[in-house]
Order: C-alpha cells, then structure tokens, then sequence
C-alpha cells in the first residue's frame, strides 16, 4: 500500500511514472509458454509519416482494452508493434522537402535518395512510436518491427519468388490505375470514388465518304485521340446496318471500325460508345474481345504524348478545351450535358487518376481469393460486428488482379532482374551475379505495392520465413482490429497470404470499428478546420480521459462523434475515482490486512458484494464480445452510481462512529469492491487504476498482471440485493416526491415503511433517515402503523403522502411535508379544477353536434384529453 494520497490527482505526474514502472519492469514482455495459452494482436503498423490522430487513438485504445484484458485472464499476451515504410506516402514528404532545397531525386540519384529516406525514417519515423506510448500502449516494445527491417525484407522476396513460380505473380500489358502527380501505378483499392460535375458530351463520327455517321456520348473527350473503334450493341436496330463498317475520329485522320459488343447500353446516350482501349478498362476488354488495338496518348505526367497530333505536349485539362472548342467549330459536337459521375482519385494526392494501359507487375487474384472467402463463409474467421463481412465478400468476390509495381524508389524493389544481351527475365530472392548467358543484368526499377510487405504482416514479424517459438507459438494470431476503411487494402490481403504462404488463417476475429468525427458528424479534416490533436487532449485531460472518451457512446462499428465534452466528463470520473479511494485511504491503517467477516455483513455490504459479482459478469461477457462500449459504460454506472453515490454513503456512519469490528469490517467490503472495480476498469483507464490500486491494502506489484476478478460464490447474496433495490427504490422515489412538492432540504419529514421485507432493514433507520431527510423513520410488515391514508367520497384530502414500489411502500404525514392547511386548500384548487376541466370535456362529447360535424380525429384528441384529465385527478386522490 502506498503513502499519503496527495489532495488532487495530476494526470500527468502519474501517467509517466507508470509506463516508465512498467516497461523498465517488462510487464509488456511475452515469451512463448507452453503453460498459457496464446493471445496475440498485431498493430496495424502506422506510416512512419504519421503523426497520432484521433483514428490512431481509437484503434489503439481499443487493442489496448482487449491485450490488458487477455493479460489479466491468464493469457500469454503479445501485442507485436511496428510501423510501415508507406512507400508513396514518404517518398512524397521526402521530395517535398528537397524541393524546399531546390533540389530533385533524380538531382541526387537513387541510392543517395534511399540513404535520405532511411535518415528519414530513423528521425521521423520513431515520433508515432512514442506518442502511442502517450496513450499507455503495452506492446512488447522490445519486438518492434518495420514493414521494410531485413526479416519483412526475407519474408517479401520469398513470397514474391513462391508466387511468381507458381504463375500466380506475373509481369504484362494490361489497364491500370496512373496518378499522374504521384506518377506512379494504383491498385484498385487505392483509388477513391468522390461524385464530380461535369457534362456528356455526343460526338458525331463520320463516314469516310460522309455517307453516313454515328454519334456517340463521352465524358472525357480529350480521349477521342485514342479512340481505336466504335461500338454498339449488336440488337441495336439503329445501328445494325452500320456493324463492320468504319468511321474517321474527329481531330484525326484515323479510320476505325464499327464493332458490335454487348458490353454498350441501348438505352444510355446513344447507345454507341467510343472505344478507347489504352484509357478505359471497359474498353480495353472490347478491346481485347473485338481485336482493337490500344494507342496510349498520354504520358506519365497526364500530358498528350507523340500520338496526339497537334495536341502533343497539352495537359489533359487544357486538351480537353481545346478538342470541344475545335469539335464545336467542325460542326462535330452534336450537344452538351449536364452529367454527375463517379470520378476516380487517388487516395494520397486526391486529384483525378487516369485509366491507361501499362507494362506492370500484377498478382493473379482469382484463385488466392476463393480459399479466403471459404474461410470466412464458413466461420474461420468472423468479422465483429457481422455486417462487414458483406463488405469483404463484395471486395473479394468482383476482385481484378492486384497490380503490385510502384514507379517509386522507397519500398521493396522488385527483385526480378533482366538481361540486355539475350532478353532474359530472373526472378531470384538474392541478386544473380551474371546471366546464364554471361551477360550483365539489370534490376526492376520498380518497387513493390506497400500493402504487399502489409500483408505479411501477422507472421513476417513473428520470424518467418524462419520456424521461430514465437511463430510456432503466436501464429494464427488472434484478433485484428481496424477500421472498415482498409478492409480490401490490408485485410483481405493478410487473409489471402496467411492461407497462401501458411496454409492456415491469420487471425480468427477481425474487430471493425467506425471512424472518428467531430461533434457535427463531419470527417476532421485540414480543410474544415475541425480535427481534434489526440496530444492535445491528453495533455489537457489525462490519456485515461481520452481513452474512456473513445470507447464510451458509440455502437460497434459505428462512427463517432468526439468533443472536448466527452474527454471533460471522462476526466470528471477519474477525480470520482480519486476521491473514493482518498476517502477510503484516509480510513485505512497503515501495514493492516483487511477481511471479510461475512458474520457482520449489512444489508448494504450484501448488496454492494452481489452488485460487485453481477458486474464482473456482465463486464467479462460483453469484453469477449467485443462490446467494448457497454463493457466500459457498465463499470462507469457501477462506480459512479452504485459504489460511490450508495455503497460509501452507506458506509460513513459505520467508518465514522461505529465500533472498531464494525469500521474494519465495512472497510474490508469497500476495498474489496473498490481494488476488485479497478481490476475492472483497468484495460480502459490503466493510469488511474494503477494509481489507485497501490493505495490499497495487499494489492501486489502491479495491476497489470492481477488476475482478472470472479464470482465469488460466497458473496452473493440475491434474495438480500433484491430487498436492498426494492429499498433504494423506495428512496429515490421520496426523494422525488420531496422534489416534486418542493419541501425544502432542511425540513424533516416523517416516513412510515411497510414491506414483507422489514426485517432485513432493521438498524437501517438512520441510514434511510440520512438519505431522505427524515427525522423519523419507522418500518413494519404490517400497515398498521401508516394511519389513515384515503380519500372520501367526494374527492377532498384527508390522509397522508403514499408512496409504492415494487415489494415495498411508505407513507409520509401531510404534516411532516408542509402546512396541513396549506397543503390541502392547494390539492384541493387541483381538484378543482380538474373537475372543471372533466365537466367541460364531457358536455363535448355529449354534444351530438360536436360529434357530427368536428372531424374524427379532433373527437378522438377530445377523448384522450379527457381519459388524462381523469387519470390525473384519480391520481392526486390516490396520492394524497
């Protein structure tokens, strides 16, 4: 047990000074142990870019939450930590501030640039690290990964060779995502679909001769330059005659061929589409399916290449004014429309990507996707909550073949290499000294897709490809928590390659959780000036604060809606907290051992006891639900209004004047209750309820690995805690009552209790008299002593207050209230007018004109006036 308790609790004091206890005592710290049971979480390894935000602070909270919880249970308890190279994210923060030196990264060259990105990373790249130490993250520091250390660097060049021998991973011309700010390729899942305004232009295409023509509608007409073909649908009555036939593109001399595909929509425009195979992956297919060739007009920078005519060198932007003013001058541009699409962004810049054919490295989808919809379907894995899955089998389902190659020079290059002598492709996981034939070899300029390395993940860092203890021991680890944002990015790809390169799931539980909105709803953005710095919070209100914040109100897998209010009245119950158990320590004697002597036990004690088991049931079975939010909103009611506002009042009379066995008996019931609520609250507030713990007698080294409370049969008391509630019951409703009537706080009533129960409250009298304001209290299983409590006939006061609850009731003395006199002239006015008001209703209903001509629905708020007006006036008769 700890000294003297200073008077306020300082956050900030406390919450270094037990991280620092804690990792220096390696509590974080798991080895394989053939004694426990494994429990193991990998971080979703944060950008080496970042800085935390509130979306890192909920994640990690939340992993936190379920890791301390598993400690406390028993578990062998792994939280592996890392962080991720973010190829394109740094790359671009890394050119950024070259460009403040005036310099580029071809200026320097590739292997200057890689020793700035690596300097980099060892300056920035730890900065996340110890801001998720702020929140109380009790990783296993010393097992610290990167997405791009020398093991995830083995583990990617293995999988890379494995799936390329086995045709899985394969190097082609096929359509892609290209952001041409980035200048670099984008997976499906890194492009972002946002609704953009713009209009649909219809185009008329031309005969050679003239003799005849087509229009066709476009969104983008600064493609026609690639325009290969013309399609139509082949039942098109419009166009049949037209089907082998060929037309010029405007802004062109090409002829192109009228095909036939079912692919173009009759009813949508005019039912023929342009075909431009390089800029469209719909147009490639007819493409690939009609034999049309694929002409890339634009370069890497999104400007028109050599094929664009008189266009060459325009950005696509300043191309695409340029084509509709000329069409519109040629009598080409037959009319414009309004039109909303969808328009593809890329998700680190956000400006507009282009479709365009490429030579790219790809990873053959289809057959890694099945074995992991299996899994999930068939219950390996689960998603919490269960909507989610549907959002993977969407993804997973309609999957295209992954393009992996980055025109980056951060990441994990590819390691294929190529021969210049005799046109030779390598792939190797180690770096070949020559060609088979003698000649040099080149290596891929290319890097890897970020989400590949990601997806190793799980078992990259427990050692693979090495048979490691932990990777034995850990692996499949157990539950994944992210948002449902990178669901398809990280993960359907960790499922795809645990199952691929493993053989077995990596994770059997991924826990969805929503994102982090402002107290409006909106997204927290620069650009709205609205984001909350997750710092800033836990400097103003404590990390236990802002943790609490987070998991409270909001259902799983729903966004929620942060404000300072919520840290405030988080920090509110951390002083709740730290006045109890000053309170309590103040009490305590120092080196005492405190026990239960269940022979002493009061009503109350029982009541807080059964309380106490009936709370760490509920608490364990909505944590292994993964209810995180009714878990932690459970023990807060708990604390705040069972222990605190009932248990500890309750007690004072017994701490403060009672005998010596009946003060250290009710002390042992509050410290067990109160060190047994701290083991409790303990995943959610760690700082605190360490704190706390230790001024409290016989509590160990620490509360992270105290085992996780039971039921302690011996002390429920059921049928006890009922009589207790119905009691309490009894007492708020006084309380009420006095509220209602505004008796005021310094008048002393009179309370007559009358319950099957009454022996169980006996010596309960001062307590109740304290809790209601009573100078006398009195209590029977008989109502002989309620005195006459009813009303005569005629509706007049003539008895007392009387008050019902479930299983028990009381009466007050209209004396003990206010002046009788008083008291009844205003019940009686009540009365009154009630009456009045029920004579007027009823004379309306009676009126056969009213009920003739007012509409139905006007009767029937007439007779529900009525129905409540003779409700209350029964009432008031009852209750006086």
């Amino acid at each position: 047990m700890s000294n003297e308790m200073p008077k306020q609790y300082d956050p900030k004091l406390v919450e270094t000074k037990w991280y620092e206890a804690w990792e220096r005592a390696g509590y974080f710290h798991a080895e394989p142990n053939a004694e426990k049971a494994p429990y193991c979480i990998v971080i979703p390894p944060p950008n080496i870019t970042g800085k935390l935000h509130m979306g890192h602070a909920l994640d990690n909270t939340i992993q936190d939450v379920l890791i301390r919880f598993k400690r406390m249970s028993g578990f062998e308890t792994l939280w592996m930590p890392g962080t991720d190279h973010a190829s394109i994210a740094t790359e671009v923060k890394i050119i950024e501030e070259m460009a403040r030196q005036g310099q580029t990264k071809q200026d320097i060259g590739r292997e200057a640039f890689l020793e700035r990105a690596w300097a980099w990373r060892n300056e920035y790249g730890t900065a996340i690290v110890r801001q998720l130490r702020f929140l109380g993250s009790s990783c296993d520091w010393a097992r610290e990964r990167f997405t791009m250390d020398a093991g995830c660097n083995a583990a990617v060049l293995k999988v890379f060779k494995q799936l390329y021998d086995k045709g899985l991973i394969y190097r082609g011309e096929r359509i892609i995502n290209w952001c041409p700010d980035c200048e670099t390729a984008l997976s499906d899942a890194e492009v972002e679909f946002v609704p953009q305004a713009s209009h649909l232009w219809q185009v008329r295409y031309d005969a050679p001769d003239k003799s005849y023509s087509i229009t066709v509608a476009t969104t983008r007409p600064e493609t026609i330059l690639g325009d290969t073909g013309v399609a139509v649908h082949p039942d098109d009555p419009r166009y049949q005659h037209l089907i082998g036939k060929t037309v010029i593109v405007p802004e062109t001399d090409r002829e192109v061929p009228i095909v036939a595909d079912t692919y173009c929509e009759m009813d949508f425009g005019t039912g023929a589409v342009k075909v431009t195979p390089a800029h469209d992956p719909n147009d490639f297919l007819i493409g690939e399916r009609c034999g049309l060739p694929a002409l890339r007009v634009f370069t890497d920078s999104g400007k028109v290449n050599e094929h664009g005519g008189k266009y060459e060198g325009l950005d696509r932007y300043d191309c695409r004014a340029a084509i509709v003013s000329n069409l519109k001058a040629s009598g080409h541009l037959v009319a414009t429309k309004d039109h909303e699409h969808n328009v593809g962004t890329c998700y680190r810049c956000h400006n507009t990507i282009e479709t365009m054919i490429s030579k790219q490295w790809f990873v053959s989808m289809k057959p890694l996707a099945e074995p992991a919809l299996q899994a999930v379907r068939e219950g390996a894995i689960r998603f919490v909550p269960e909507r989610f899955a549907k959002t993977y089998y969407n993804w997973m389902e309609s999957i295209r073949d992954w393009c992996i190659s980055r025109q980056l020079w951060w990441g994990h290059r590819i390691p294929a290499w190529y021969c210049d002598d005799c046109g030779a492709m390598l792939v190797e996981e180690t770096a070949p000294d020559r060609c088979p034939c003698g000649g040099a070899l080149r290596q891929d300029e290319d890097v890897l897709d970020t989400w590949f390395s990601s997806g190793l993940w799980p078992f990259s860092t427990l050692g693979w490809p090495e048979a490691t203890p932990e990777l034995q021991y850990f692996y499949p680890t157990s539950t994944l928590v992210t948002g449902y944002d990178i669901i398809f990015f990280w993960v359907a790809r960790m499922i795809v390659f645990g199952l691929e390169v493993m053989g077995q799931i990596p994770f059997d539980t991924v826990y969805v959780h929503g994102l982090v909105r402002d107290a409006l709803g909106r997204k927290m953005s620069k650009s709205l000036g609205n984001g909350i710095d997750p710092l800033e919070i836990i400097e103003a209100y404590g990390a236990d604060s802002l943790r609490f914040s987070l998991v409270t109100g909001n259902a799983s897998g729903a966004d929620m809606r942060f404000s300072t209010g919520k840290a405030e009245a988080a920090r509110n119950f951390c002083n709740k907290l730290y006045n109890a158990a000053r309170f309590l320590r103040l009490s305590l004697e120092e080196g005492k051992a405190y026990a239960i002597d269940k022979a002493r036990l009061t009503l109350p004690d029982k009541w807080i006891l059964t309380r106490l088991s009936q709370t760490v049931t509920e608490v364990t079975e909505k944590l292994n639900e993964f209810d995180l939010n009714h878990a932690a909103q459970k023990i807060y009611d708990f604390i705040w209004s069972e222990f605190c506002d009932w248990s500890i009042e309750l007690a004072k009379p017994a701490l403060h004047g009672g005998d010596a066995a009946e003060k250290e008996n009710a002390l042992a019931v509050l410290v067990h209750v109160f060190a047994q609520a701290m083991k409790l609250l303990h995943p959610f507030m760690p700082f605190i309820t360490e704190e706390l713990y230790q001024f409290m007698p016989d509590t160990g080294q620490t509360i992270m690995t105290a085992a996780w409370p039971a039921v302690e049969s011996g002390l429920v008391f059921a049928a006890d805690a009922a009589a207790m509630e119905q009691l309490m019951e009894l007492i708020r409703t006084c309380r009420n009552m006095r509220a209602e009537r505004q008796v005021p706080p310094a008048q002393k009533i009179a309370l007559f209790i009358v319950s099957p129960n009454a022996a169980a409250y006996d010596g309960l009298q001062g307590h109740i008299g304290r809790l209601v304001g009573a100078s006398e209290v009195k209590i029977s299983c008989q109502n002989e002593i309620a005195g006459q409590a009813r009303n005569d006939e005629k509706g007049t006061l003539s008895g007392d207050v009387h008050l019902i609850c479930e299983g028990i009731e009381a009466f007050v003395p209209l004396a003990s209230l206010s002046d009788p006199a008083k008291e009844r002239a205003r019940v009686e006015k009540e009365i009154t007018r009630l009456q009045g008001e029920i004579a007027r209703a009823q004379s309306k209903l009676a009126n056969e004109g009213f009920l003739a001509k007012a509409p139905e629905k006007v009767v029937e708020e007439e007779r529900m006036k009525l129905s409540v007006l003779q409700e209350m006036l029964d009432k008031i008769r009852v209750e006086c």
